[in-house]
């Protein structure tokens, strides 16, 4: 893979707009996923680390001119933040690609979703309504939006520079600062941030990051009692850890956690379409996305040719180097995730589920976190790989009868996050869309997402929704004034009568 120019050597902390390292001097290695060596060092932070920056966007909260702006203030520098990646388009994804291993042709989109985060929320804040309401000639009562305070933002290692502007985008529309934490795993294409920011013209400390391993930086993070709101993706068990430790504070979350989304294909669905969309939706991104489709539940008169033109499909998905643009699935991002996903592989095998394609390394990558496209057919609701999620590309098919054991089979997991459905009959599509228990439903379409929208899962897979004024809910405060325009009537409590 080629070696982007210029990699840092060292990547530091960002705090009160100066580039720091730890305060314990601690580091750690990062990794290029494709041959699994070190090329840089990461300052790992702590909770002195985390004060620090907490301290800076709290003064600059407090003191600092960026939640007074006009709305229209802050638009106009969150289209420079936008102007500002858009210059650096190609810079982001080859760092991307270095850093996670996926493949280029999908790291450039994400660059370009993320410029757009920053633009579709800058034309948001300006044109958000506060709300009014007249009491009779007696009384008006108006709602006020005002920033909660410094933002605690982690960040999972998918797509992370698209993630992180996600959340950086509404925060800072709503007048937030914040102290963003990015994921060990994948900190590069974050280390181009203070630069965006402050070509933008962001005020210093509005905008802040500290690395490290969540255990230690996220930790500190979330239990800090200066941060009154938490955005956190990640996997389920983490998102159960910080609603203890928030609890402590009662602070505002906000979790998009994991998913195991169920693809329901029907007979009568046009085939060619359902497997473009099944295809995609769990071999993108290297299979690394929480709304992956990686349950495949297809009704049983079509099932076996179904499966037949879906491993034949899997097994022409090219695998290659992050770096080449015929790459479909790169290298998977860290070895311990690599061994994680191949673990899966042996459990399906194990428990029975009949492998119709992948599930090894290909012949021509030695070394590396490769791992070819992997389809599992008969898989059942008992086997681990139905019900756990894999986040690698790997996935189930599992056949039904008719359209309530559809439903039934694709409700029988933990998670609620996604959903996929595909018949040509819009009156059946509606009725399984309403019944199958997910956030996100995409009926005859792949995950094509609308960023009015609310993005969050149910169950498992998540707490509150971000998207749209959605996002803007979340980070900030309604508050209501109540104001008499005439006389009330107040009762005469005390007064003898």
């Amino acid at each position: 893979m080629t070696r982007p120019d210029g990699l840092p050597e060292q990547i530091l902390h960002f705090i009160g707009g100066k580039q720091v390292p730890s305060v314990s001097g601690a580091t750690f290695e990062n990794l290029h996923p494709v041959t699994n060596q070190a090329y840089c060092t990461v300052a790992a932070g702590a909770a002195a680390d985390v004060s620090a920056a907490v301290a800076a966007a709290h003064a600059a909260f407090v003191d600092g001119p960026w939640a007074g702006l006009l709305p229209r203030a802050r638009a106009k520098v969150l289209h420079k933040i936008a102007d500002a990646i858009v210059s650096r388009d190609e810079r982001i994804a080859q760092l991307e690609a270095w850093d996670t291993g996926l493949p280029i042709t999908q790291a450039r989109g994400q660059a370009r979703r993320a410029a757009e985060n920053f633009r579709f929320f800058a034309d948001l804040i300006v044109g958000l309504n506060e709300d009014a309401f007249r009491v009779g000639d007696v009384q008006l009562n108006y709602v006020v939006r005002q920033p909660k305070g410094v933002a605690g933002l982690i960040t999972p290692w998918n797509t992370p520079f698209m993630l992180e502007t996600w959340k950086l985008a509404p925060s800072l529309a709503a007048g937030c600062t914040v102290v963003l934490k990015p994921a060990e795993w994948t900190p590069l294409s974050a280390s181009l941030l203070p630069q965006i920011m402050a070509e933008a013209g962001v005020p210093e400390g509005v905008f802040n990051i500290v690395h490290g391993i969540g255990e230690d930086a996220g930790a500190a993070l979330v239990a800090h009692p200066d941060v009154p709101l938490i955005s956190f993706t990640g996997e389920t068990t983490t998102g159960q850890i910080i609603m203890r430790s928030g609890a402590d504070h009662l602070k505002a979350l906000s979790m998009e956690l994991g998913g195991k989304s169920p693809c329901v294909v029907f007979a009568d669905a046009d085939l060619d379409k359902a497997l473009d969309g099944a295809v995609f939706g769990v071999f993108s991104l290297n299979g690394e996305r929480c709304t992956a489709g990686s349950r495949i539940l297809v009704q049983r008169s079509i099932y076996d040719d179904f499966v037949a033109r879906l491993a034949e499909r899997a097994r022409n998905v090219t695998v290659g180097p992050p770096s080449d643009p015929a790459t479909q699935i790169g290298a998977l991002v860290h070895p311990e995730h690599y061994e994680r996903v191949l673990a899966y592989v042996a459990i399906g095998q194990a428990e029975g589920a009949r492998l119709v394609a992948g599930g090894r390394r290909p012949d021509h990558l030695a070394e590396g976190n490769f791992l070819a496209a992997t389809v599992f057919a008969d898989v059942t609701p008992e086997m681990r790989i139905f019900q756990e999620e894999i986040f690698g590309p790997v996935v189930c098919v599992t056949p039904f009868e008719n359209e309530d054991e559809a439903v039934s089979l694709a409700n029988d997991t933990r998670y609620g996050l996604a959903a996929y459905i595909w018949t040509s009959d819009l009156k059946r599509g509606h009725r399984v869309a309403r019944s199958i228990q997910s956030g996100m439903t995409w009926l005859n379409s792949h995950n094509v997402r609308d960023l009015r929208t609310p993005f969050g899962g149910i169950k498992a897979s998540g707490l509150g929704h971000e998207g749209g004024h959605h996002s803007i809910d979340f980070y900030t405060d309604q508050r209501v004034i109540h104001v008499a325009v005439g006389d009330p009537g107040t009762p005469k409590f005390g007064v003898a009568p």
